[in-house]
């Protein structure tokens, strides 16, 4: 008999069985029937909970594919320099230098989320802007992107990067024309600035229960920490504060290609998963930022066929053409030396993908893990800066359907907003900020966009008999939304994860 009743609702249950029910009946912490109004009734104990959903609409739990928590909670910590925050580079200045008025000297001033593009000078800022908010303090200014920063004089100092500094073989250090000083500006350095990143152990934990009380806001009951650099170490904090109840939604996290290794030695495999927290993918970055493949194409080949043939699962960073097309020609050339069809390997982002990469990926049978909400957050600049001829590769989410690859969809936060149903409304009608549609013939239906929230994300992390559809024998883990999943006014009422409420409106 049932603990839990939730009745009147329109559920989605994305089980092509039962596409729509009404009542949903759950048992400890699974469900334990979806049924039409007329099969429910004697299913129930007598104190038994019973939740009238008003008609309104009842799905999975949101699964966010591809998060950075710990950096989503910095972000709390920081300046908040993204557009609608700021206007101009005045403006940071203006921010930082506030900042700097109440910190003390040994600290370092963090600040994120800026877009050139957005600001009134429409250039980056340099270390000479920051410097004029305080030479005394190192001021670390991250890009909404987070893949370039820029460092204040205090902070390049204190890293020791002059004018002599080579540029790592991964990132570029920009440099004046004339003096060849470094101006400040950083791309994919974040690795090498560890030094600038301390943070009060406290206050992110503070940080990081007010990420979690965002994340239920929105629906999200499970996450997949993506971060590229995660080590043993990094698993065991992000475990204790699932443990200590900091963190509700399950927990995913991946591990840093170039600390598998160092997992292994420990025991620490993707097998170390319960239905609340667990391991998950390789990570591995692959980049042509400086014009050249990072890491190199033999090297990058060679730790493919590695995790491959070890039985673990890959999740690739690939954002550029060449990048997705070299991750897919090495996935297929590995999967047709060493057939494994259940690998689901993963491209992350795979923001331009023609056809024949499409193809190659296709045969590969890996799958790809995407930022929808990138489209409408970042729609407007991709059509002013990028060439025309690029536009209908980008982030081609019909495409990639067609080709009977699986997908599943992630925020990247801080990159973007958490907020699933704002990636849905993106994923169906392409719409930008200032209201252009964006390579509009690559939109989805709802179903879908709703798919790759859902059971996607449950797919790409081998859970998806546990979790991403309501049907009998599921966690009970669901969101009740006052409107369609495709609707822009669309709300979260209601979370539950195992079958207790966790946020309500």
């Amino acid at each position: 008999m049932a603990d839990l009743v939730l009745e009147n609702a329109k559920v989605l249950a994305i089980d092509a069985k039962r596409p729509l029910a009404y009542y949903v009946a759950v048992k400890g912490n699974r469900i334990s029937s979806v049924d039409s109004q007329d099969e429910l009734p004697g299913l129930a104990s007598p104190g038994a909970k019973r939740i009238n959903c008003q008609g309104m609409t009842l799905v999975p739990g949101f699964n966010d594919a591809h998060i950075h928590l710990l950096a989503y909670a910095s972000g709390l910590l920081q300046i908040d320099c993204r557009p609608g925050q700021v206007k101009s580079i005045t403006d940071i200045v203006h921010a930082v230098a506030e900042r700097a008025a109440t910190t003390s000297v040994d600290q370092c001033i963090r600040a994120f989320g800026y877009d050139e593009f957005y600001l009134m000078e429409g250039r980056h800022p340099d270390r000479h802007d920051l410097d004029a908010a305080t030479r005394r303090h190192p001021v670390r200014l991250d890009h909404r992107t987070g893949h370039a920063s820029v460092l204040n004089t205090a902070a390049l100092q204190a890293l020791g990067i002059t004018r002599d500094t080579p540029d790592p073989v991964d990132g570029v250090i920009q440099r004046d024309e004339v003096t060849r000083e470094p101006t400040g500006l950083l791309f994919e350095m974040s690795r090498h600035l560890a030094a600038l990143t301390a943070s009060d152990a406290q206050a992110r934990r503070q940080a990081l229960a007010h990420v979690n009380q965002r994340l239920l806001s929105q629906g999200i009951t499970s996450v997949q920490d993506a971060g590229a650099n995660n080590d043993p170490d990094r698993w065991y904090a992000l475990r204790q504060l699932k443990q200590d109840g900091i963190l509700t939604p399950r927990l995913t996290v991946m591990r840093g290609a170039y600390q598998w290794d160092a997992f292994r030695e420990a025991g620490l495999t993707a097998d170390n998963r319960d239905h609340e927290v667990g391991l998950g993918t390789v990570k591995v970055m692959l980049s042509f930022t400086t014009g050249i493949a990072h890491p190199e194409p033999e090297e990058f080949r060679s730790l493919v066929e590695r995790v491959h043939r070890a039985g673990d699962q890959l999740a690739i960073h690939a954002v550029e053409q060449e990048a997705v097309e070299l991750a897919a020609s090495c996935l297929l050339e590995t999967q047709r030396k060493w057939p494994r069809l259940d690998a689901r390997h993963r491209i992350e982002h795979c923001c331009e993908c023609p056809p024949k990469v499409a193809k190659m990926l296709s045969e590969a049978h890996a799958m790809v893990v995407t930022q929808p909400a990138f489209t409408h957050e970042y729609g407007d600049k991709y059509l002013a800066l990028t060439p025309p001829e690029s536009h209908p590769h980008l982030y081609p989410l019909k495409r990639l359907r067609d080709f009977a690859i699986p997908l599943a969809a992630g925020s990247d936060a801080p990159v973007s907003s958490p907020n699933p149903l704002r990636s849905i409304y993106s994923a169906t009608t392409r719409a930008t900020l200032q209201g252009a549609r964006f390579n509009w013939q690559q939109a989805l239906q709802v179903a879908d966009a709703l798919r790759m929230e859902t059971v996607g994300g449950a797919y790409a992390s081998f859970q998806e008999q546990d979790i991403g559809t309501i049907e009998r024998g599921k966690l009970a883990d669901m969101v009740l939304l006052s409107g369609e999943p495709g609707d822009k006014d669309a709300e979260v009422v209601m979370t539950m994860v195992s079958g207790q409420i966790v946020w309500e409106r």
